[in-house]
């Protein structure tokens, strides 16, 4: 697999530029394209030391419902000691670039470019770039949702070279997804996996289900199919789709289309708010 991976651009564009662009915000989707990803939108957290994030999701009425995912760059040196200020947070990190340490409960890991991490709700952990390069991140967090007489999940620490695609029936593996988390683990409440489709491959229907998703293309470029809609999408676009929202897509080529995909799992629906 390929650890070629789309990041936000940065900088500005210049004055002489058009305005119009593929951002689109609706009930249903939204699409956040990477020309957006500027270093006026970065946003600073506490406790990070030579740290910008991109934020492309957070829970927010009539917009993200169940988590939030950040697009983080460490600057050589910097990291954060007391990264996650929400013991009730559970945090997917992916590494897009550079190199850095993961300290969990005190184990520590390597983070290269494809690296995976799980870190449990509660979890002391820790994280540094230890390069001349920035370290860059996806960090997805989601609040876990505990179920009497399921444990919690173990934290674990991949890369996506060692996790297998497991194709999608009678695709002949044109269409295929690496998952990090098997499907029937109930202790997850979320996974987080990346989809891979060869240049032509289709989603040959309107899916339409409860998950709640974040998409965020990796590499390549497709037609996605969002409620009424067909919007092009290409490597560092992000997508927000709302529970059943339909979806669809054909994948352009010339390359492989592939993504990171967040979505809510195996819990019963919250009847009401009290």
């Amino acid at each position: 697999m390929s650890t070629n991976y789309a990041f936000p651009p940065g900088g500005l564009p210049t004055q002489d530029q058009l305005l119009t662009g593929r951002a689109v915000f609706t009930d249903a989707y939204a699409v956040i394209p990477h020309g957006t990803m500027r270093d006026i939108v970065t946003s600073q957290l506490p406790f990070w030391d030579k740290t910008r994030a991109w934020v492309i999701a957070r829970p927010l009425s009539g917009f993200a419902e169940t988590f939030s995912q950040y697009i983080m760059e460490v600057g050589p040196g910097g990291g954060s000691d007391r990264p996650e200020a929400d013991r009730g947070a559970q945090a997917v990190v992916f590494c897009v670039g550079g190199s850095g340490r993961l300290s969990v409960d005190g184990t520590e890991y390597s983070l290269r470019a494809g690296s995976y991490a799980y870190i449990p709700a509660g979890t002391a952990w820790q994280i540094s770039a230890d390069g001349d390069a920035p370290l860059r991140f996806h960090w997805v967090r989601k609040r876990f949702v505990a179920v009497d007489g399921l444990p919690a999940p173990e934290v674990f620490v991949t890369h996506e070279a060692d996790v297998a695609p497991s194709e999608m029936p009678g695709t002949e593996g044109r269409w295929s997804t690496q998952r990090f988390v098997d499907p029937d683990d109930l202790r997850h409440d979320m996974h987080v996996n990346i989809v891979n489709f060869e240049p032509g491959a289709v989603i040959p229907f309107a899916e339409t289900h409860v998950m709640e998703h974040g998409l965020y293309v990796l590499e390549g470029k497709a037609v996605y199919r969002l409620n009424q809609d067909w919007v092009e999408v290409e490597a560092g676009d992000f997508m927000w789709l709302r529970a059943f929202c339909p979806q669809a897509c054909y994948a352009g080529g010339p390359g492989r289309f592939r993504y990171l995909l967040y979505k809510d799992v195996n819990r019963h629906m919250p009847l009401g708010l009290g």
